[in-house]
């Protein structure tokens, strides 16, 4: 589905969405990531070559030398043999979806719990020792980051991996920090595609009444990384976060479908690029996985999923209109009284609707 009208009035109550004309499927068989068998809490990404299964490929018959080449090398030449053979309304690309490092909301959610988290705590800006509005990374997040930094330039000298050959961000600091700490200074192979991640809004995370999820102005993530590009109608003020009505899962999923509809059937060109990064959040990771078809797989924090998709576009499909309805979240106007599974205002501070935070 692809999104209309992305003011604030609409996006504050409804999505009004054109259904896509685009499926989106997950190709499994892979990763260790799309077997059910895989726990994903206890995953490791850098112990298992991004997850990649030791198989061979049907590919792998056309290949004079398959035996001298890696692994990620027969794999990205059963790629480029599938976008090869497929029909010109099929196309196939590597997702590698990667979670920002630890941000100050993380550290703070799992300081005050998650009950009195979710209706008070992060409905405020910050406290005496922290912000978490549109948060920064901790210190474990950087560290988190340049894990993945250092695992991926010992795919590029090891594995021989083709690196992506697009970048995708979010415009929240966190992804935008992880990005730059991923990507900046990777001793890339010769030929590959520069690192300057394309700014999209769309990819930002789920959109709640949590001031975490409150980006900075546009002016403020260009002077960050001035070199980066911003795309096309990004406006200054964040114009989807209000402080008081959330997006639903499925509000969310017509979002990531649209945004995904941006990334696929891009140029005549568009096969070619078939390996892409997108460094996003949780929740809209989750998203994604949902729209695609592939299983739920939780990440940890700086933790990355590659996930092979094949997207079928009907050319022949007509255009609808729809709309998916937001939501309101009641929280509590001082710090709350807390249960091990409930958040409860104390009896003087019933809940409200309205935001904590004035000055958006």
């Amino acid at each position: 589905m692809k999104l209309l009208a992305l003011t604030p009035a609409l996006m504050g109550l409804v999505a009004f969405a054109q259904a896509s004309t685009i499926t989106y499927t997950t190709v499994t068989g892979f990763f260790l990531q799309d077997e059910t068998a895989t726990d994903a809490s206890t995953f490791d990404y850098t112990a298992v070559n991004f997850g990649l299964l030791n198989r061979t490929y049907p590919a792998d018959q056309k290949l004079k030398h398959a035996k001298e080449l890696t692994q990620w090398e027969r794999f990205y030449n059963q790629v480029e043999q599938l976008n090869d053979e497929s029909h010109s309304d099929i196309e196939y690309k590597v997702l590698f979806l990667g979670r920002h490092g630890e941000g100050w909301h993380n550290a703070a959610q799992t300081y005050y719990g998650d009950a009195a988290w979710n209706c008070y705590w992060a409905e405020e800006n910050g406290n005496s020792t922290a912000t978490w509005m549109d948060a920064e990374l901790t210190d474990n997040g950087v560290d988190q980051a340049l894990v993945a930094h250092n695992f991926w330039q010992k795919e590029i000298d090891e594995q021989r991996i083709h690196t992506p050959d697009n970048y995708f961000v979010s415009p929240l600091t966190r992804t935008l920090q992880t990005a730059n700490y991923t990507f900046t200074d990777l001793k890339f192979p010769k030929g590959a595609a520069k690192f300057s991640p394309l700014i999209k809004e769309l990819f930002r995370e789920g959109i709640s009444i949590h001031t975490c999820d409150h980006r900075h102005p546009r002016s403020y993530i260009h002077d960050l990384f001035p070199e980066w590009p911003i795309e096309k109608g990004f406006s200054e003020e964040d114009e989807l976060w209000n402080g008081v009505t959330a997006e639903t899962s499925a509000a969310q999923d017509v979002r990531s479908t649209t945004v995904l509809d941006e990334v696929f059937f891009t140029s005549a060109s568009s096969k070619k690029d078939s390996f892409v990064s997108v460094t996003s959040h949780s929740g809209e990771i989750s998203s994604i996985l949902r729209v695609v078809g592939h299983r739920t797989f939780s990440l940890n924090t700086g933790a990355v999923i590659p996930v092979l998709v094949k997207a079928e576009r009907d050319a022949k499909a007509k255009a609808t209109t729809t709309s998916v309805a937001w939501t309101t979240s009641a929280h509590c106007t001082v710090p709350p009284l807390t249960s091990v599974t409930a958040c409860v205002c104390p009896s003087s501070a019933v809940p409200v609707t309205t935001p904590l935070v004035t000055d958006v």
